[in-house]
C-alpha cells in the first residue's frame, strides 16, 4: 500500500471533515468513532479551530456533561453540526431508531430508541446523517416509524435539519426546499449504478457525478497522527483496530 493509499474509514473521515468546514462547535455522540475522527480532523486543520464535544470523552477539551450539556447548547444555537443515524432512513431524511416490521408498538424488531434525536434534528443547522451500511434494508422508500422527521411544516420553528448523508458508497446532499437527496459524489471503486441498486428511495442525480476527493498526504498524516491519538480516548477499540494506537490512561 502506497503512502497515499487510504482505508475506506479514512476516506469517510476526510469526506465528513470537508462537510464540517466553517463550523464553530461540532458535537458527536457516544457511538460515532468515524464522525468523531472527522470532527477532530476538522479541528486539527482549521486556522480558527472549532470546539469539539464528544459524549463519553473525559479528555479536555472534548469532554461534555452528557446529553444535558448538548441539549442546552443546541437550544441556545451554540452547536453547528451533529451526526444522526438510524435503522432506517428514507428519501425525505426521516430516520427510524425505534423498530421495524409490523405496527408500532408491536413491531417485529425493536431498536434502542430515539433518545434526543428529534430534539437535536430540529435545532442543529448542519445535521449529517451517517451509516456504514448502504443497502435497501437501511435506505427504504418510507421508514416504518418516524423517530425524527427530516422536514417540517412551514409554520414550525425549525432552524435545524438534515444537511448531508454519507455512506460507504457516496455522499448525498439534502435539498430542504424539495425534501429530497441529491447524489453529490461517488467513492472510488463504486458507481452510480451500484448506488441506485442499493438505495430504496428515489434521489436526484446530475448527468455526471464526480468522484469523492481522496485525502492528500497531509490529511492522512493528520488522521494517522494527531487524530488517531485523540480519538483513542473515547473510542479505544476503533483507534487500536485502525492505527494500532493505544489509549494513554
Amino acid at each position: 500500500m502506497s503512502d497515499l493509499a487510504c482505508s475506506s474509514e479514512e476516506l469517510l473521515i476526510a469526506t465528513i471533515a470537508d462537510l464540517l468546514s466553517g463550523c464553530r462547535h461540532i458535537a458527536v455522540g457516544v457511538l460515532s468513532p468515524i464522525p468523531g475522527s472527522a470532527a477532530l480532523l476538522a479541528r486539527a486543520r482549521a486556522a480558527d479551530p472549532p470546539r469539539v464535544s464528544i459524549i463519553g470523552s473525559f479528555k479536555e477539551p472534548y469532554r461534555t456533561d452528557g446529553g444535558v450539556d448538548l441539549f442546552d447548547c443546541a437550544a441556545q444555537g451554540r452547536i453547528d453540526a451533529f451526526f444522526l443515524s438510524g435503522g432506517q432512513i428514507d428519501g425525505q431524511a426521516n430516520i427510524n431508531l425505534t423498530g421495524a416490521g409490523g405496527r408500532y408498538p408491536q413491531q417485529d424488531v425493536r431498536w434502542s430508541g430515539a433518545f434526543g434525536s428529534a430534539y437535536l434534528y430540529f435545532l442543529v443547522p448542519r445535521v449529517i446523517l451517517f451509516r456504514e451500511e448502504h443497502s435497501r434494508r437501511v435506505f427504504v422508500p418510507k421508514v416504518d416509524f418516524i423517530s425524527a422527521p427530516g422536514t417540517s411544516a412551514p409554520n414550525v420553528y425549525r432552524p435545524g435539519g438534515p444537511y448531508a448523508l454519507v455512506t460507504p458508497l457516496g455522499v448525498f446532499m439534502f435539498d430542504r426546499a424539495r425534501a429530497r437527496f441529491r447524489l453529490a459524489s461517488v467513492h472510488t471503486g463504486h458507481s452510480v449504478e451500484e448506488i441506485r441498486d442499493e438505495t430504496g428511495f428515489e434521489f436526484d442525480c446530475p448527468g455526471v457525478v464526480p468522484p469523492t476527493p481522496l485525502p492528500d498526504a497531509a490529511t492522512l498524516a493528520l488522521i494517522r497522527g494527531a487524530v488517531a491519538q485523540a480519538i483513542a480516548d473515547p473510542y479505544p477499540a476503533f483507534a487500536r483496530r485502525m492505527w494500532g494506537v493505544e489509549h494513554a490512561a
